[in-house]
């Protein structure tokens, strides 16, 4: 089921954009234009298109799309851990360039935090690298939200895991405090 949620956005000229943005589970048929949109969002890792067509149907529960009038604008993926069903992990967050600055991405993590189907979930995983300025301001966001308890461990190392091929990985782990408002 395709849940839209119109949504207010003040554009840059003051003006009030209603129901021109959507936010909604994935589908199918989102899989390739979600591929094109990490492609252009490095530092973004891409996968293959494959692994985006899984996210908008196996996972699309524990995603979210945003599209400004039909033009995909953003995406998070995430998935409910196995061995902590209570906790969401976020693995990408991805906003088209032209849509960045406007709070975006802390509107879509809203909206999938607002799920019904996610009433259990009482935390929030991520992996950050530390020059991702961006993904730290969006995540330190939603932890001053949640009383500041969030705590940073280092989960694949530069060294010992990727053999220094890639950055180091931290977890940022979020416990959710806030009661979840019904969106």
């Amino acid at each position: 089921m395709d849940i839209s949620t119109p949504s207010v956005v003040t554009s840059e000229t003051g003006e009030d954009q209603i129901q021109k943005w959507t936010f909604s589970k994935p589908m199918a048929h989102d899989g390739d234009d979600v591929f094109t949109l990490i492609a252009n969002c490095p530092p973004l890792d891409t996968n293959s298109s494959y692994c985006n067509f899984l996210q908008t149907t196996h996972f699309s529960n524990t995603c979210v799309i945003a599209k400004y009038d039909g033009e995909i604008a953003g995406f998070i993926s995430g998935y409910q851990k196995p061995d902590r069903p209570n906790t969401l992990f976020i693995w990408q967050v991805a906003v088209a360039p032209q849509f960045r600055g406007k709070g975006l991405a802390f509107t879509m993590l809203d909206n999938l935090l607002s799920r019904d189907s996610l009433n259990n979930i009482n935390a929030i995983e991520t992996t950050i690298t530390e020059e991702n300025n961006a993904s730290w301001a969006l995540f330190n966001k939603l932890d001053a939200r949640n009383g500041h308890n969030g705590e940073v461990s280092t989960f694949l190392d530069k060294n010992i895991h990727f053999k220094g091929k890639h950055e180091t990985e931290l977890l940022y782990r979020i416990p959710l405090t806030q009661i979840k408002q019904k969106g």
